[in-house]
This record gives C-alpha cells, structure tokens and sequence, in this order.
C-alpha cells in the first residue's frame, strides 16, 4: 500500500497486473494450476482482496498478463504441466476457460468494489503477415492470429468466438464448462492492453526447421525488416497495423503496456553507454502509435519494457538487457548489481515530461 501511496504523491497513476506468469508453486504443485477448477475461486477471492485493500490508489488493473502464452510456453504462461499421453490441446483450453472466467469474475468484482475501477485484457500482441500471396499462407497467418486473438475474443467479446467450435473438434478438445460460465463471460474487460516487440510471418510450410527459435511465438524470418540481437524483426509499421486491426476487432480503447528492444550494450571507459539503438527503436515505435492515434484508434496509454535491466523471461539472459538503467550482473549472476543510467535514461525523461511530444 505504501508503494501506491507514494505514486499517488508524485501524481504517478500505477497500472497493477492481477497475475504476470506468477501462479504460486504450491497450487501448481496441489492442484495442477489452472487446469483445477478450482483456481476460479482462489482468484476471484485473490482478486476481490486487491480491489478493496488498494481501493482508491489504483483504478487500472490487468487480469493475466500475456494470456495467450498459455498455449506457446504452458508452464510460465499458466503453471501447467502435462502427464505422459495426456491431450495437451485439452489440458491447455481447459486451462484457458478457467483463466477466461476467472478474469471475467474479477472484471465484475472490480466494478461491485468500485465503479470507477477499469479492468483490461493483456495480449502478446504483433501481427502475421502472410509469407507470400499464395492463399495457402494467407489462410495460414489467418489462423496464426486467431490462435493468439482467441483469448481476447472473449475477454473483450463477452463469447467464444464462432471459429472456436470448429479449432476445439480438430484438436479433440471438449470444454467442461460449469452453469453459469456463460454468463459470467459476460463480463467483458473496458480497454485491451497488449505487448509488442516485433511482427511475425507465417506461411503454410511453417515448422520446427524454418521458425525462428527466437521468440516464444514462433514465426518466420522477415527478409524485408531489420532484426535485433536476437532475432526479432523490427518493424513500427507492424505495430500501426497491429492497433488498427484491433480495434476494428473490439472497437474498445487500446493501452501498449510493453514495448523495448533487448539488446547489449557496452559501458565505456567512462561509465557510459550509449544505447543510440534504443532510443531509435522506441522513438519509432512512439511515433508509429502516434500514427495509429491519428487513424483514429483511442489510446489509453504507453508503457516500455522496461525501466531497470532483468533476467529477459524469453531466454533466462542478463545479457538482453531491455532497460534504461544498465544493472551490473551478467549471465552467470556475476556483478555487483551497481546501477546506472544509459543514454536511453536522459531521452526517455524528456520524452514522458513532453507527453511524447519531443522524440529528438
């Protein structure tokens, strides 16, 4: 609570995620996460606890963060882990309707504590293209995205989308729903929140062999973008087309809560580092949302992955530093943990004063 109150002193409006990859080991290890029933309850309880202890120091609350990593990295997405022979396809939906009506419940919780409360989704957000004009692979990125879109579907649609019966009878999948789910669902978030880092390319071919290890989102290189470090493209004009296409989908206000570039950098002999690199990719990925701002699409907000250098989730590096502040500590957890400001520090501090105004 004292953390929120010293936001609320410095005029800082906090943005509180409900769960970021974080299910206790303990109800992984009791109950099998959220593949149990039962976690609705505890998270609805959870989240209920959090409305009304930080009723009036936060009003913007996530649900899940990266809901739809469930289906590309289970255990750090959800806690799930599988038996040997099991359907995964079924142990990952089932999964999945529990999250979508835990994350509806707290949506309907959040309004009872406070009606000024506003609750989001949160999407591991960039789009496919197709990775030619042959229909084969524009079906295909088709069903790329809708494989990512497909907790969003419901989360802001309030009902499983119309292709769901068709995805979930391909893939063996029966959904166990219990009386009332429907409704429940109902409850659908107030805005979309989403991540993105880079776009992704999809074709009809696609397979272990020719995708890209790079990401958790496993995509084809794109020959006509730049790509990072490690390998993901760059590309600020996918993340316009990222924003437009969601809201034509959910015509509900859009908030971009995670956008960086993972890179290394060098401190020089005077302490400095100059990550030029990553002023030029945020300023324009800002830009690029300025764009999509001014066809039209309402933006709640922005947010950078991230403030200060962390383990990188993707790959478990020290080495793919995202942050502002640079961290002494390397791979092998060598370091003081001394931290200091890189050059990105000076020109993201001019560019939050200005309100996105001054990119130079």
């Amino acid at each position: 609570r004292g953390l929120f109150e010293e936001c609320q002193k410095y005029g800082i409006e906090p943005l509180v995620t409900l769960c970021h990859f974080d299910v206790p080991m303990h109800l992984v290890m009791e109950y099998g996460s959220w593949r149990n029933r039962k976690m609705v309850d505890f998270f609805a309880c959870y989240a209920r606890t959090c409305f009304e202890a930080f009723d009036g120091l936060v009003k913007y609350w996530l649900t899940f963060n990266e809901i739809n990593i469930l289906l590309h990295s289970p255990f750090s997405g959800a806690g799930l882990a599988f038996e040997a022979d099991e359907n995964q396809d079924q142990v990952k939906y089932q999964a999945a309707h529990h999250e979508l009506v835990a994350s509806a419940l707290a949506t309907r919780i959040a309004h009872e504590v406070n009606p000024a409360n506003q609750v989001g989704c949160m999407l591991a957000g960039g789009n496919f293209y197709p990775w030619s004009c042959k229909p084969e692979d524009v079906w295909a990125a088709l069903e790329k995205d809708r494989e990512n879109l497909f907790f969003i579907d419901v989360q802001a649609r309030g009902a499983y989308p119309s292709y769901a019966a068709r995805l979930f009878r391909e893939k063996g999948v029966a959904i166990e729903m219990a009386s009332g789910d429907v409704e429940i669902l109902k409850n659908s978030v107030d805005f979309v929140s989403f991540s993105y880092y880079a776009s992704r390319c999809a074709s009809a071919e696609m397979n272990e062999q020719n995708s890209s290890a790079a990401n958790v989102v496993k995509s084809l290189t794109n020959p006509y973008i730049k790509r990072s470090d490690w390998g993901w493209g760059i590309d600020p004009l996918g993340l316009r087309i990222t924003m437009n296409m969601m809201y034509d989908r959910y015509q509900k206000p859009l908030f971009l809560v995670e956008n960086g570039l993972g890179a290394q950098d060098t401190v020089e002999a005077d302490g400095s580092i100059n990550d030029d690199y990553r002023i030029s990719y945020l300023r324009e990925h800002i830009r690029a949302m300025a764009q999509a701002i001014d066809d039209g699409v309402p933006v709640m907000g922005y947010t950078t992955w991230g403030c200060i250098d962390l383990v990188a989730a993707s790959t478990g590096e020290m080495s793919k530093r995202y942050g502002f502040v640079y961290v002494d500590r390397d791979d092998l957890g060598r370091g003081t943990l001394a931290r200091s400001r890189k050059k990105s520090f000076w020109w993201y501090k001019k560019v939050i004063a200005s309100n996105g105004r001054d990119l130079s």
